[in-house]
């Protein structure tokens, strides 16, 4: 008996670190999301996960990659299997970019550095914000790896114009413009949490402190939380609680239109991408203006309630336009196999920003770490099953929408 006890018996090998032993116990980004739940304040994570009004948008960004279904072909060798992609004239390990995303320092201390660390360790483009905690340059030294730098249209052309300037001279690759902010969405869970950045210390939030000690202490004892990019320039840099709708409706341009995009690429040396294009038509206009890519992006759901999921518009604007400007699906990517479901419609690559987020609020700089090995593992292994040795041979006829 004790000779086929000892043969069965395994025990896993302790973890000290209570960081990862938590991550241990994840096997994908939905458990992340249920980690970072519990580990910050509900008005933290309530800005993580939020979308406009009902959510609807959201939630479709996923469904769509749902409803799009593979159709394996077998017998093929896979045995060997390669993910490299091409993107802006630049070779990726995988066809995947680091989304921007504001105000990371309220989900971990870390924040950006931790993401763009994460990012250079993949060999990935990470997408810095305008509205970073931490600044263009401090990024530059933490991050040798590929950089893109993500630009709103500030009423301050001036300010704008410098932006895009600091961002050549710390050697960022490229520029995303975002255009579909001429006005905030109305984010209804900050509505009713009151989210402010930084948070508001109040009776509220003080209770909601004792319930998640560990974030407290880590954002007690770093520097404040501020808009560094912009800090000093007479705009406004969050280090005095604000509403994030009322300061971006006071300070962005809703003017923006293709003068503008024309203006910034006066000034940028380098390769353009618009990120929120929704439509075949602007896609069409963005590629006979010579714009290098689109981010097929409705902002995660975060700004109009309604709008296309990104997923649905690779194939049509790959039809339009393919060929002649790239394009990315930044949108619900939850799995390396979403991916590759984009990448088969017609995309170059694909953003992910929320996935990040979940990791890096549940468990640092290792639960990006983390998000990312798993999008390189699910990509091997759904190619494998689907029949393809590399991104080359994925196309439209491996995968069909499911009507039922």
């Amino acid at each position: 008996m004790w000779k086929t006890l000892r043969s069965v018996l395994r025990f896993r090998r302790f973890e000290f670190d209570p960081v990862l032993r938590r991550l241990g116990r994840c096997a994908n980004v939905e458990d992340l999301r249920a980690l970072a739940k519990r580990q910050v304040p509900r008005g933290v994570f309530d800005y993580i996960d939020g979308a406009a009004e009902d959510e609807k948008t959201q939630q479709r960004n996923c469904d769509a990659f749902h409803r799009l279904e593979f159709k394996p072909r077998v017998l093929r060798d896979v045995s060997k299997v390669r993910l490299d992609s091409k993107l802006l004239g630049k070779t990726l390990p995988m066809p995947l970019v680091l989304a921007p995303t504001g105000f990371s320092r309220a989900s971990n201390s870390q924040g950006e550095l931790a993401v763009a660390r994460a990012a250079q360790r993949a060999g990935l483009p990470y997408s810095l914000s305008t509205l970073s905690t931490r600044s263009i340059e401090d990024v530059a030294r933490v991050s040798s790896g590929p950089k893109w730098f993500q630009v709103y249209a500030w009423k301050d052309k001036g300010l704008v114009k410098e932006l895009l300037e600091r961002a050549m001279a710390a050697n960022y690759e490229a520029i995303l413009i975002t255009v579909d902010t001429s006005v905030l969405g109305r984010r209804e869970r900050d509505v009713r949490s009151g989210f402010t950045l930084p948070p508001k210390v109040g009776l509220s939030t003080l209770l909601d402190g004792i319930l998640h000690p560990q974030w407290t202490m880590d954002f007690l004892r770093a520097e404040p939380i501020s808009f560094a990019n912009v800090a000093g320039r007479g705009v406004g840099d969050g280090s005095d609680a604000i509403s994030l709708a009322d300061y971006i409706n006071s300070q962005f341009d809703s003017g923006l239109n293709w003068e503008t995009v024309d203006w910034m690429r006066s000034i940028w040396k380098g390769p353009v991408v618009l990120k929120g294009i929704q439509t075949v038509e602007d896609a069409e206009i963005a590629a006979r203006e010579g714009i290098d890519a689109v981010a097929l992006s409705n902002h995660g759901g975060r700004q109009l309630d309604g709008a296309p999921p990104p997923l649905e518009l690779v194939g049509p604007v790959a039809d339009k336009v393919g060929g002649r400007i790239e394009i990315l699906c930044d949108g619900g990517v939850r799995r390396g196999s979403d991916i590759v479901k984009a990448v088969a419609l017609g995309a170059t690559a694909c953003m992910t920003g929320r996935a990040y987020l979940y990791g890096l609020a549940a468990g640092g700089e290792a639960g990006v770490d983390l998000v990312l090995e798993w999008f390189e593992e699910s990509m091997r292994r759904t190619l494998s099953l689907v029949g393809c040795s590399s991104f080359e041979q994925c196309n439209s006829s491996i995968v069909r929408w499911r009507t039922g």
